[in-house]
């Protein structure tokens, strides 16, 4: 059988005018990533990246702090199917209709880092709506995701031999997809997983040819070991 490891990405730039950029503590996490999958002896066949830049610097840091380890590492492949759903998006279409229900919203939304856990809330219950199908229409739908999601999966599944190790770096929704992809579960189910992903945290899938069951979700034993809980983040 092949293995997919499912990388989130490490910490992004939460509140900034530019979320997409690592923070310090992202690199640091992808880095420690990299030193862990030495360690254990990976060697992987390949590495799937998405175009954000925050999945594309995790992938390159852990794979030089792997390949400093002594293991042989494969080129980055970008494929954007594995891009994250818009957030920002999602959020400037909902938060209108939120107001009727929720007055404070449009505060918590232009100060998140001060409101972190107002912020989550509100926005569990976007992508609620989300799922629903109650946003514009210019936004990309929950099925349209899952469909690029999976339309992703099936073309690295077609590409790959048997027994190989594919590293895949992407988000923290495009993991709560393929999980509502391989495992059956709901989309609510799906995303009440998705706000237990720490950042880098790997997710284990086996394969072979296009059957794929999940062996491990959300490993954090990399920055567990490292008995550094300030490496422990969510976002």
């Amino acid at each position: 059988m092949g293995n997919l490891y499912l990388i989130r990405h490490g910490q992004a730039s939460f509140g900034a005018a530019d979320y997409d950029v690592l923070s310090e503590l992202g690199a640091r996490q992808s880095q420690a990533l990299g030193v862990h999958l030495g360690q254990l002896g990976l060697r992987l066949d390949r590495c799937i990246a998405g175009s954000l830049r925050r999945q594309q610097d995790t992938a390159r840091l852990t794979l030089q702090a792997l390949h400093t380890s002594g293991s042989p590492v494969p080129a980055i492949e970008t494929d954007p199917d594995f891009n994250e759903f818009d957030a920002e998006g999602l959020v400037r279409s909902l938060t209108p209709a939120l107001l009727r229900d929720e007055p404070d919203a449009l505060e918590v939304m232009r100060n998140p880092r001060e409101q972190r856990s107002e912020f989550q809330r509100l926005f569990a219950l976007m992508v609620q709506r989300w799922h629903a199908g109650e946003h514009d229409e210019g936004l990309e739908t929950w099925t349209a995701f899952t469909a690029r999601i999976e339309r992703g999966l099936q073309r690295l599944l077609d590409a790959a031999s048997e027994a190989d190790d594919i590293a895949v770096f992407t988000s923290g929704g495009s993991i709560a997809a393929l999980l509502h992809l391989t495992t059956g579960i709901t989309p609510a189910q799906a995303f009440s997983l998705n706000w237990q992903i720490i950042n880098t945290s790997l997710s284990h899938l086996k394969f072979r040819g296009r059957e794929v069951s999940l062996s491990t979700f959300n490993s954090q034993a990399h920055v567990r070991l490292l008995k550094s809980p300030e490496l422990i983040t969510y976002r």
